[in-house]
C-alpha cells in the first residue's frame, strides 16, 4: 500500500487498486500526466484500499476485481454502502475487468460501482471515464455493457419479480420510461435528445427524475434496474 504526495485541491484524487504493481504503475503514469488528475495512493487488494481511504480522501477509485484477501466486489460494496471509515465523501468507483474472464463485473455494478472498463482500454478512455464518474455520470460502454448485462440478466430473469421494483418503475411517466430505454443504449444526453426530438436540457431533467424515482445513484444503476425489473430484456 503506497500513498502519493498530497494532490492539489483542484485536481481529482484517484486511488489505484490492483494486485499487479506493473499495471498500477502504467495507470499512474497515464493519470499523473494530466494537470487535473493525481494518483493519491495505490493498494494491492481491497483491504489495503479501505485502510488507505480511512486516511486519505479520494474522488475516484479504479478497482480491480480479482485480488487476494479482499476482492474488488466486496470492497466496492463496503465502500459504497459506507460500512467502512472514510477520510472524506464516498468516492466513485470504476471497476477494472477483463471482460471475457471476469464474471463478477455485473455484480460489481449492482454493488454500487459507477461503471467498468476493460483493462486494455485506451488511455483516453480511462481518463475520460475518471472525469465522467466524478461529474456524476457513469461509464457505460454500449457493446460491453449490453453483452455483460444480457448474459447476467438471463439468470436474473428466472427470479421472482420484485414488487418494490415494479412499484418504482410504475412511478415513471411514459416519456421517462422512453428516456430510460435510450439511456440503456449508452448514448449521451445529446444523442438521446436528437433521437427523441427534445432539448438536451429536457433529457437531463428526465434523467434526474428517473434516478430520483428509481432511487439509484447514476445511469449505470438505472440501466441495471431497468434490466432486472424487466423493462429491458436481453437482446432488446
Amino acid at each position: 500500500m503506497t500513498a502519493a504526495p498530497t494532490a492539489d485541491p483542484e485536481q481529482l484524487r484517484v486511488l489505484l487498486v490492483d494486485d499487479q504493481p506493473l499495471l498500477r504503475a502504467g495507470f499512474a503514469m497515464v493519470i499523473d500526466s494530466q494537470p487535473d488528475l493525481r494518483v493519491i495512493g495505490q493498494a494491492g487488494d481491497g483491504a489495503e484500499a479501505i485502510a488507505l481511504l480511512a486516511r486519505q480522501r479520494a474522488d475516484v477509485v479504479l478497482m480491480d476485481i480479482r485480488m487476494p484477501r479482499l476482492d474488488g466486489l466486496e470492497a466496492t460494496r463496503r465502500i459504497v454502502a459506507g460500512d467502512v471509515p472514510a477520510a472524506g465523501p464516498v468516492p466513485k468507483i470504476i471497476v477494472l475487468t477483463t471482460f471475457d474472464t471476469d464474471e463478477y463485473a455485473y455484480a460489481a455494478l449492482r454493488a454500487g460501482a459507477s461503471g467498468f472498463l476493460l483493462k486494455d482500454a485506451a488511455p483516453e478512455a480511462l481518463l475520460e471515464a475518471i472525469r465522467t464518474v466524478h461529474r456524476g455520470g457513469a461509464v457505460v460502454a454500449p457493446t460491453t455493457t449490453r453483452r455483460l448485462l444480457d448474459s447476467a440478466v438471463l439468470g436474473a430473469a428466472q427470479r421472482t419479480p420484485d414488487p418494490q421494483q415494479a412499484r418504482l418503475l410504475a412511478a415513471l411517466t411514459e416519456r421517462e420510461r422512453e428516456v430510460l430505454i435510450e439511456v440503456a443504449s449508452g448514448d449521451s444526453n445529446a444523442d438521446i435528445a436528437a433521437r427523441l426530438v427534445l432539448s438536451e436540457a429536457t433529457v437531463k431533467t428526465h434523467v434526474g427524475r428517473i434516478l430520483a424515482k428509481l432511487r439509484v445513484r447514476d445511469r449505470v444503476q438505472a440501466v441495471v434496474f431497468a434490466y432486472e425489473a424487466g423493462l429491458i430484456t436481453p437482446g432488446h
